[in-house]
């Protein structure tokens, strides 16, 4: 068992517009907790060799990806997302409240690689 007061703060993971609270971090595994703010998109990222499985707690995430960053996924509370590794997105919390989503990472090396955003569309 972890419990909340265990988590810590995955400063190195920094993406703007979201905490991730790591619970669990091992050999290609990673898990935790991800507090996003409210209306406020992320900076562009990826998650390297890395396949995150993402559940829904209490947001409702919009997150754009594809060329240029045209394409849209949007999912609310009790949805699941799998973001592909090098896939190049980011999220927004579209609501007025902080929300919370649950992370797991699959794969190795660095779990987050912070971009200018995706290349654009020809």
């Amino acid at each position: 068992m972890i419990p909340a007061r265990d988590r810590e703060v995955a400063e190195a993971d920094a993406t703007t517009g979201m905490v991730r609270e790591q619970a669990i971090a091992e050999d290609r595994v990673w898990v935790g907790l991800v507090r996003m703010a409210p209306g406020r998109p992320s900076g562009w990222h990826h998650h390297g060799d890395y396949d995150t499985y993402i559940y829904v707690q209490s947001a409702n995430v919009r997150m754009e990806f594809g060329p240029g960053g045209e394409e849209v996924v949007e999912a609310g509370p009790e949805d699941f997302i799998h973001v592909p590794k090098h896939l190049v997105h980011r999220e927004m919390n579209a609501t007025d409240e902080e929300g919370s989503v649950v992370l797991m990472r699959v794969g190795s090396g660095p779990p987050v690689i912070n971009v200018d955003g995706p290349a654009a569309s020809d």
